[in-house]
């Protein structure tokens, strides 16, 4: 079943990243790397994205960048200090920039990427006091479930 924007019931971090995870399967559908990420504010869903990179042929169509856009359309500000994004993967330095240049508040991820991760892995942008935002960070919500995606999509590719 797929979400529409709107109230969550329950708004859980955990509800929240399957939700996410829903997401993140529409990738596949266009044979994306996939990752799901929403935007929520006080419980509304105001913004969703997956990764696209290869059904538009764009490096900045990430899960994350997506979601900001349509959250910042819905809202009529680029400014989204009270929202918090929750993604499948751990973003990456791009996405990282965009989520502080947005002013998010708190971001949720699941799964850990070691190889280019930005919010603990190699880096943690959104706790360096020397910029002029911090986000607050929960991570690893689900993720065995969200690593699992991945992992099988790589999987399927290799064979």
């Amino acid at each position: 079943m797929r979400v529409t924007f709107g109230l969550v019931a329950e708004h859980s971090d955990e509800t929240l990243m399957a939700l996410a995870r829903e997401e993140a399967c529409l990738a596949l559908d266009h044979d994306d790397v996939p990752v799901g990420a929403l935007v929520v504010v006080d419980g509304v869903i105001i913004g969703r994205g997956h990764n696209q990179r290869e059904q538009r042929q764009d490096p900045c169509a990430h899960a994350e960048i997506l979601a900001l856009q349509q959250a910042s359309a819905a809202v009529g500000s680029w400014r989204l200090e009270h929202a918090t994004v929750v993604v499948t993967l751990e973003p990456g330095v791009m996405c990282a920039g965009a989520l502080l240049a947005a002013r998010v508040r708190r971001v949720v991820f699941g799964a850990e990427d070691p190889k280019s991760g930005a919010a603990g892995s190699l880096y943690n942008v959104f706790a360096d006091p020397r910029l002029n935002h911090e986000i607050e960070l929960r991570a690893r919500v689900d993720a065995d479930a969200c690593g699992a995606l991945l992992s099988d999509f790589f999987a399927s590719r290799r064979t």
